[in-house]
């Protein structure tokens, strides 16, 4: 299956539930039965999977992050925004999703996220779908 590529405009911080696009090309996918990633090709942003009931969640992950990559004076990347480049390293720019039975398994209170950590700005994210190879 082709890789699918979305696009989503951000806010200067924040998390932002992608689940839906992410369940959409698994079921036009049509397979039962393998993986589905989520890419991130940005340096400032990422994806990671977390809970997706309550808020305040996001909210305490963005603030720990903050705290645990506050901006420095001492940072020498000249665009100013090393802090977003260490907190998209933290995070990661990918998740694999699996997929039984043409669902994504992800736990009850589980969605995924694309993370921003250096906007606003206009940002892209792709899916792609790999079926099991029957080995």
């Amino acid at each position: 299956m082709k890789t699918r590529e979305f696009t989503l405009r951000t806010d200067r911080e924040g998390m932002y539930n992608v689940t839906a696009q992410v369940r959409e090309v698994i079921r036009e996918s049509g397979v039962q039965s393998g993986m589905a990633v989520v890419y991130c090709p940005h340096t400032t942003a990422g994806i990671t999977i977390n809970e997706n009931a309550d808020p305040d969640v996001q909210h305490d992950l963005l603030l720990g992050l903050r705290e645990a990559f506050p901006d420095r004076r001492a940072f020498r990347h000249m665009e100013g925004n090393s802090a977003a480049h260490l907190k998209s390293s933290c995070v990661g720019a990918s998740q694999i999703v699996l997929i039984e039975d043409g669902r994504p398994l992800l736990g009850t209170w589980q969605g995924v996220y694309f993370c921003e950590f250096d906007g606003p700005r206009t940002r892209r994210f792709q899916v792609k779908v790999l079926a099991d190879s029957g080995i």
